[in-house]
């Protein structure tokens, strides 16, 4: 390939696959500075570097905290965790297109509730507040910092995360799924077959095509959620659900 031909027509199929909201829907502002005795200098960070934020535009939750987590690409992305007492399971969930942490604030926080569950939910790279641009391999390096902030600052384990990928959200979750073989459980709901598929009926796949979910291998349970309407997860929450307690 000529060079830089490859970067160019990635960067061509990203822009079919990703819709950030302009302007986002909610701002940050770093939290408080700790009393003078320091007391909360130790829970500011993360065992990773993490840095606690506190979202604005969105309603206060006791049972929500904010971070902003540096990935390995060097970009700095925004995550919140709603916590419930006495959950056994953390669902990681990475979002659909044209959608930010503002938008989703509230349904995650039900979402947790329903299911009484832990849950983790992020922007990507270039949405919302967090830095840089949308690509698939930054959408890589997100959810990897997002899971390792579980992992580290949470005290998540593998055997008790689910991960849950909505349409853009399933090609990160497809590749991380890929990669841990003890996830609890994968749950892709209306995901996409690759970037230039969002917006053509293409039937080929394309070498300059981004979420080219093939050569795949998965060693966790599997639940497909298909949906016409992106916005229909309420609908299918009573699915998930009962799934959720097989699982």
């Amino acid at each position: 390939l000529p060079a830089g031909m490859g970067g160019v027509t990635s960067t061509v199929a990203a822009r079919f696959a990703f819709f950030p909201p302009s302007p986002p829907s909610y701002g940050i502002e770093p939290l408080p500075p700790p009393d003078a005795a320091g007391a909360a200098a130790g829970e500011a960070k993360g065992k990773e570097g993490s840095v606690v934020v506190e979202l604005t535009g969105v309603p206060r939750r006791a049972n929500v905290e904010a971070r902003r987590l540096r990935t390995k690409r060097g970009t700095d992305v925004v995550a919140m965790y709603a916590r419930q007492t006495g959950a056994k399971l953390t669902l990681l969930y990475s979002h659909g297109n044209a959608a930010d942490l503002g938008q989703m604030y509230e349904l995650f926080v039900e979402l947790s509730a329903h299911l009484n569950v832990n849950l983790m939910g992020y922007d990507y790279s270039g949405y919302g507040q967090s830095s840089g641009k949308p690509s698939e391999q930054n959408t890589y390096a997100d959810i990897e910092a997002v899971y390792r902030c579980l992992i580290e600052t949470y005290a998540a384990s593998e055997e008790n995360i689910i991960l849950y990928g909505q349409s853009v959200g399933s090609g990160p979750t497809l590749d991380l799924a890929s990669r841990l073989p003890r996830l609890r459980a994968v749950v892709v709901h209306s995901p996409i077959l690759s970037g230039l598929r969002v917006m053509y009926p293409v039937k080929h796949t394309y070498w300059f095509d981004i979420y080219k979910v093939t050569n795949l291998h998965f060693f966790s349970p599997f639940l497909y959620l298909p949906a016409s309407d992106l916005s229909c997860i309420c609908r299918t929450s009573t699915k998930f659900h009962k799934s959720v307690a097989l699982f």
